[in-house]
This record gives structure tokens, C-alpha cells and sequence, in this order.
């Protein structure tokens, strides 16, 4: 047993053709861009736009870096000083009933917490990008799942990897493969660590060590494509560093979920992430042109294309793989130019019928708002602070070239057209108010859990024709779920995050009273009758969170076995001794 140590200050920032070929080590590979190309932007010219992520200082290596000026919460989400204070406490818990209201659960202190020893040690060669530094890795052991939180503020860190390294180049990560090969070591790749689904912890059995691969380090833009308007991108970008090297040129991916600030574009990929547009461009799939991927077998990078009809696409492959079959190191991205024409409103419903009948009609007519949310009352209630039982539809349109307020108009008409009013005034409020409330949820969700509450989301995607029956239905059922496992019924709300001309991904919120020191089962078994839920009713496991370890069951039975064998091949083939994300999509 390895007890931390405070003497050190932690610091977490946590289709076309494909060539296959072994040139992981290819001292040709280069950083595009050259001076005498007017439309490509040297990466020696970006290098300086953005300050890296940092980690504690001697943790790894002699590689130096430039402190982050703000600190990562080592156990639960974001940052360590926009944790919920005792105030925003007080008026949090003073809304829910009070016998579900238990006493604070504190913080474990980082040196009061034991981690087992390291169980290996890399070779000298790789110590320079490795660290087996305590508060490392704790905050490399879960992701930021309810589970994940709770099991960190019980101080259960057992998970934790024995060792944390952070590549700066392709080649390391090669010599970080070829060496966990033979090591028998798993290997975790890591971004943001901002997964809710379990798909960066290592719960195998199978391995004699951990190795976390966090790719924080791989942050640069290294290419833009003014012409097509596209930029080559290493996978470790946070979206923060991501969008601030691409300000300069007017570009933008807006591509901007819940967890911007704490997940890395290899990430997205990985997860296939769903993201700021609610309609057209929902996915980060949308934006791809070509990958490049390291497996242990081998590099494999696609050819970049607008499109292509050259058999099944070896992008989609990796897109959504979730660091199985390989470790994502490059995109180049679509981009956009960066809006400057917006419009938003709101819309209220007395019937949350009516208003997924006003939604498809908004999600069939071919006007593709950016933004079409719509919230339940008991979501809007919570979210935007309505007290008269509506649900609230939120709107918003935005373009780089031309005016959006005719787009904007007919939309307000069709939602009327479905018995949507329009309020000029209490209901604009409310797009501010769950825009502000859906950025600082996840802290809320941590004061709650500490305070012995259950809160935790799930998602799907269904066809319209099934849409109102599942949202029904998984309301009323989960409902159930909690009254039977938690003692009585909890709150159990729905919104609508994307929407398409044929279908929709609901998003459901439970919050409900847990049993201190039972929190993790009170959930799993909510998150089951969930999931089986939505498998009985032909609706996804997910549509934007992953598969990660939490949805596997549900997941292998989604998908045709026949995909599943071939899959499977893929993994053999790609991994062959199964040291990439062990558990993630195969048991």
C-alpha cells in the first residue's frame, strides 16, 4: 500500500480509403504546413496560442509545464473551485424533501487516501512520460458517472491504474503499446476522463497491471485548410485549447457538449459524441474526414475526402470504438465559420403531447435549428424555475452568412400551430436560465450525491412513431423502479436533446433518496430497470454517452450477432493480445 502524499499539489486537466501499414515508428511522419503555403498554417506558428494542460510538478518525468492557474476535481466533475458551496447547497436541498436530505458526506482527504502499490514499473526508456504519482492516480481512476463520484467521496479507490502516462508523440505511444503487450499490461485510454458510463475504468482480472494513457499532451492544431476549410487536430485537444487555436483564423468545430471544457476531441470520436446542435450536425461523426489511429497491430490512416462510395468506411470503424481497437491520434475536422447572425426563443406547452407533435413537425420540415430542446414541466421546473406546469421548448438559430429571424418566425408558427404560446418575456427567461442550469448540473449533481441523493441521467433514441410511448412509459416505469428499490417514488423528468426528421433522443433525469453506504447498488439497480426499459421498447442503449462497461449487456443485445463476431475479429486482428480497453463493447 502506497498512502498519498500533500506535498505536492494536484493539478488535473484532465467510406474513403485506408492505407494499413506499420510506420508507427516512421521518423517521415510529419507536422503539415509550410511558410510558403498561404492556405496552410504552420504548426510551429500555433504552438503558443494556448497554454497546455499541467499536472504536479516532479510527476512526470523532468518534462516541464506551465501550472494551470485553476484545479480539477480529483473526485467529482469539473473544477475545484465551482464545487457547490454551503449557500447553493442550502437552497438545493431545501427544494427536495427533507427526510431525503442526509448530512453532508466530506471530501477524503488526498493524503488520507491509500492506493495499492504500483505493480509494475515501465522501462527506463519511458519513464520520462510516466508517473505512479498518488494523486494522479486517483484522479485517473473513474470517470464522472454518479457511480464514479460516490464510490471517490467513500474513498473506494481500488480501481486505481498503476501508472499514468502522458505521450507527446506517435512513437510513444507505439513504444506504450509494444511494451503493455508484452507486460500483460491493459492499457485505459484517457481525454477529458469525462465518461458517465464506465469506460475508463479498468474492472478486469485478466492483466497484472494498469497503464492509463492520458493523451492531455497531444493538444495542437497542427494544420489548417483555409481551401476546405478543414484542420488536422491531435486528439488530445480539450475543446477549450481545440476552439482557441481555431479563434485566430475566424474557424470554429462548434461541436460543444455538456463536458466541453473536460473532454478531448479524441474523445468525441472515440464515443461518437453528440453535441451543440440539436438538429443536422448532432454528431461529431459529421465533422470527420480522416483518421489516424495507432493499434498495436499497426497505424492506420485514412484518406481524407469530402465523401466517398469505396466500400464500408474505415472511419465508422474506429468512430465509436471507445479505445478497443485503437488510440486515436489525429482528425482532420470539417469546420465552420464562426456565426454571427443568432436568434432564440422559447416555447411553452400546457401538454408535453402537443409539444413533441410541434417538434416533429419542426424536426420535418427542413428549417434545422441549431438549438431545439424541448424539457418537460417537471424538467423546466427544475431547470428554469417555472412554477405553472408547462413544458418549455427551447429554440435558437444561428449562421455565419445570412439573417436567421425569417427561419426563426416560422418555426414559432408551426410550434403555435401545435398549441405552443409564445411568451416575450417570463418564457425568454427561461432559454438563459436552462442554459445556465444545464452548464452547471453536473456540480449540482455532486452536492446532491454528497448530500445521500440519487441523481443521475441515462438517454436513448427512438423513432418518432414510438416516441411519446417512451417517454411515457420510461417516466412511469423508472418511477416504479425507484419506489421499489429507494422506498418511495422519485422524480423522474425527460428532455429532448436531438432531434431528427424521423426520430428523437430523449434524455431522463432521476433523482430520488438513497441509503448512505448503498448508493452505487440503490443506482445500478435503477440503471438496469432503465435499460431494460428501453430494450423492451426498441429504443438505444444510448444515443450519445457510449457503451463503456455500464451498457455492454444491453449493448450485445442491440446489436446483431453477426456484427458482434465481426467486431470481434477486428479486436483480434487490431489488438491481438487484448490490452486495449479491456471490457469496452466485447465482455
Amino acid at each position: 500500500m502506497v498512502p498519498t502524499s500533500a506535498s505536492a499539489a494536484f493539478c488535473d486537466v484532465a467510406g474513403p480509403s485506408v492505407a494499413w501499414r506499420d510506420n508507427r515508428r516512421d521518423p517521415s511522419r510529419r507536422i503539415r504546413g509550410a511558410f510558403g503555403f498561404p492556405n496552410r498554417i504552420p504548426a510551429s506558428l500555433l504552438r503558443n496560442l494556448t497554454t497546455r494542460p499541467s499536472i504536479p510538478d516532479g510527476c512526470v518525468g523532468q518534462h516541464g509545464r506551465v501550472r494551470s492557474e485553476r484545479i480539477r476535481s480529483w473526485w467529482g466533475w469539473g473544477w475545484a473551485d465551482a464545487a457547490v458551496g454551503p449557500d447553493e447547497r442550502a437552497r438545493l436541498v431545501a427544494r427536495l424533501p427533507p427526510h431525503w436530505v442526509a448530512d453532508e458526506l466530506p471530501v477524503p482527504r488526498v493524503e488520507d487516501v491509500v492506493l495499492r502499490a504500483p505493480r509494475v514499473s515501465p522501462p527506463d526508456t519511458l519513464n520520462p512520460i510516466c508517473t505512479v504519482h498518488p494523486h494522479v492516480r486517483m484522479s485517473h481512476t473513474y470517470g464522472k458517472a454518479y457511480r464514479d463520484v460516490v464510490r471517490a467521496l467513500h474513498g473506494d479507490l481500488g480501481a486505481a491504474p498503476d501508472v499514468v502516462a502522458y505521450p507527446e508523440t506517435e512513437a510513444q505511444i507505439v513504444d506504450l503499446l509494444d511494451w503493455a503487450g508484452g507486460a500483460n499490461v491493459a492499457v485505459i485510454p484517457y481525454g477529458g476522463g469525462s465518461s458517465v458510463v464506465g469506460g475508463v475504468e479498468y474492472r478486469g482480472d485478466r492483466h497484472d497491471a494498469v497503464l492509463t494513457l492520458d493523451l492531455t499532451r497531444m493538444d495542437r492544431v497542427l494544420e489548417v485548410d483555409r481551401t476546405s476549410r478543414a484542420a488536422l487536430i491531435q486528439a488530445g485537444a480539450l475543446g477549450p485549447v481545440l476552439e482557441e487555436q481555431l479563434a485566430p483564423h475566424g474557424y470554429t468545430l462548434r461541436h460543444y457538449p455538456q463536458s466541453f471544457e473536460f473532454s478531448t476531441l479524441g474523445g468525441w470520436l472515440a464515443t461518437r459524441a453528440g453535441g451543440h446542435f440539436a438538429m443536422r450536425h448532432t454528431r461529431i461523426d459529421d465533422f470527420v474526414e480522416a483518421l489516424r489511429v495507432v493499434s498495436p497491430s499497426g497505424t492506420s490512416q485514412t484518406r481524407r475526402l469530402p465523401a466517398s462510395g469505396a466500400g464500408p468506411s474505415p472511419d465508422r470503424l474506429f468512430l465509436g470504438s471507445e479505445g478497443t481497437l485503437g488510440v486515436l491520434t489525429e482528425a482532420w475536422m470539417r469546420l465552420q465559420d464562426r456565426p454571427v447572425h443568432k436568434a432564440t426563443r422559447a416555447v411553452s406547452f400546457g401538454d408535453f403531447a402537443a409539444a413533441l407533435r410541434a417538434v416533429r413537425a419542426i424536426a420535418q420540415s427542413g428549417l434545422d435549428p441549431s438549438n431545439c430542446r424541448l424539457l418537460d414541466e417537471a424538467e423546466a421546473a427544475i431547470n428554469t424555475g417555472r412554477a405553472d406546469g408547462r413544458a418549455v421548448l427551447v429554440l435558437g438559430f444561428e449562421s455565419a452568412d445570412h439573417p436567421v429571424d425569417s427561419a426563426l418566425a416560422r418555426t414559432l408558427e408551426i410550434a403555435r400551430e401545435n398549441g405552443g404560446s409564445v411568451d416575450s418575456t417570463s418564457t425568454q427567461d427561461s432559454v438563459g436560465d436552462w442554459r445556465a442550469a444545464f452548464l452547471r448540473m453536473p456540480y449540482i449533481r455532486d452536492a446532491l450525491a454528497r448530500s445521500g441523493v440519487v441523481v443521475e441521467t441515462f438517454e436513448t433514441a427512438c423513432t418518432w412513431d414510438s416516441a411519446e410511448r417512451v417517454c411515457d412509459s420510461v417516466r412511469a416505469g423508472v418511477r416504479a423502479a425507484t419506489e421499489e428499490i429507494c422506498g418511495e417514488s422519485g422524480i423522474v423528468t425527460v428532455r429532448l436533446t436531438h432531434v431528427y426528421p424521423d426520430g428523437v433522443a430523449p434524455y431522463f433525469t432521476v433523482i430520488a433518496p438513497a441509503r448512505r453506504g448503498s448508493e452505487v447498488q440503490m443506482w445500478d439497480q435503477i440503471k438496469a430497470a432503465a435499460s431494460d426499459l428501453l430494450s423492451g421498447l426498441g429504443a438505444s442503449i444510448t444515443h450519445h454517452h457510449a457503451v463503456g462497461r455500464d451498457h455492454l449487456r444491453w449493448y450485445e443485445a442491440q446489436r446483431p450477432d453477426l456484427f458482434g463476431e465481426v467486431l470481434r475479429a477486428a479486436k483480434n486482428s487490431l489488438d491481438p493480445r487484448g490490452v486495449l480497453n479491456p471490457g469496452v463493447l466485447f465482455d
